[in-house]
């Protein structure tokens, strides 16, 4: 299995075109966010080209996530491009909240059963110079991605007003040393969260975090605190501002608290860091789409590759590469300034929590 990072959206980007382009039997595409824009319109134009060679064409994409619609893409469906827009906001009578809050967050592009890209980029011009973690694949690892799109692609419904989403358990699928772990929406089941868990859990030197967004429930806190003070050295990166100012807010009422318990915060400066991985003790790593908030635990389709040493030696030691460079641009946590605070940035931050599974 040959394996490429890349951190760099407009490398990325042009990686994608580039083996678009080259398609020979298929292009499967599955994301979150496909813009209207420059981003968006230069993939639109790869995949017509493409679509007008005959080569299968096929693409799932979040219909909230998505803000290109279906005249966008007209052109692509004339020229016998598969496009299915998962989940469109809808009215219910009840529930509302959470049958809308269930987003396709996956973003995946499979080339001729043979190239993988995974990782956390969505096609927009808007995130172009944010800070992403994706892998491109090049191997027979390819034939479980593949069975996820198609899955994925099946399940896709119009929904009516009394439709009610089955949400089914996927079990981690291993091939070749590595493991694919899914989640769909639940309260309880959480694939992702428990392997996240388990990683933090039996960790004996080190856990490193890379997320937008921090907002984990009590256990994933309570494990990192448990892992530090048994000296595990715990560092978790996020951006000093994301995109998202209300999740800023709410998870700065943990960092702390943590902080004092031992878990080291760095904070990136230059852009959003939009990366989504965990690496335990420089011989386990899992990569992929989902942050560590509620939203993508309960709510939302995710997927994360999970390897070890004994196949994924390469990519831990790309990953630790792009770690390292990560830390170059990152300041430590100001905990004198955490702590002082004014009263009335507490007062809105107490007022906010119970909402923080909105976010």
């Amino acid at each position: 299995m040959q394996a490429t990072l890349f951190d760099d959206n407009l490398l990325l980007f042009s990686a994608m075109i580039d083996d678009i382009m080259a398609a020979k039997k298929s292009v499967l595409l599955e994301t979150y966010k496909f813009g209207n824009d420059s981003v968006g319109k230069r993939f639109r134009e790869a995949l017509l080209e493409k679509a007008k060679q005959g080569v299968t064409v096929r693409l799932l994409l979040d219909a909230y996530g998505t803000k290109a619609n279906e005249l966008f893409f007209a052109k692509l469906i004339k020229n016998g491009v598969e496009i299915r827009f998962f989940k469109k906001i809808k009215f219910f009578f009840s529930n509302a909240f959470a049958r809308n809050h269930t987003r396709n967050h996956r973003k995946i592009l499979l080339i001729d059963d043979e190239i993988t890209y995974i990782g956390s980029s969505n096609l927009t011009a808007y995130s172009i110079s944010w800070r992403d973690l994706n892998l491109r694949i090049k191997g027979t690892l390819s034939s479980i991605f593949k069975n996820s799109f198609e899955t994925s692609f099946l399940q896709y419904r119009q929904y009516k007003l009394y439709d009610v989403m089955p949400f089914k358990k996927v079990a981690p699928v291993t091939k070749d040393g590595y493991t694919l772990y899914e989640d769909t929406p639940s309260i309880s089941y959480q694939t992702i969260r428990k392997k996240i868990l388990q990683m933090i859990s039996i960790a004996q030197s080190e856990i490193i975090i890379e997320t937008p967004y921090f907002l984990p429930g009590y256990k994933i806190r309570k494990a990192l605190v448990t892992a530090a003070e048994r000296g595990v050295k715990v560092r978790i990166f996020l951006p000093l501002h994301s995109d998202v100012p209300m999740i800023d807010l709410l998870r700065n009422k943990y960092l702390g608290a943590m902080w004092k318990q031992g878990v080291e915060w760095r904070l990136y400066k230059p852009d959003n860091l939009h990366a989504k991985c965990v690496i335990a003790d420089g011989t386990r790593f899992l990569i992929g789409s989902s942050n560590l908030d509620y939203r993508s635990f309960r709510y939302q389709y995710d997927l994360m590759l999970y390897g070890t040493d004994g196949t994924g030696e390469k990519i831990l030691s790309l990953l630790k590469e792009h770690i390292d460079e990560t830390d170059k641009y990152c300041v430590d946590f100001d905990y004198e300034k955490w702590k002082n605070m004014p009263i009335l940035y507490k007062l809105t931050e107490w007022l906010i929590t119970p909402f923080r599974r909105l976010f």
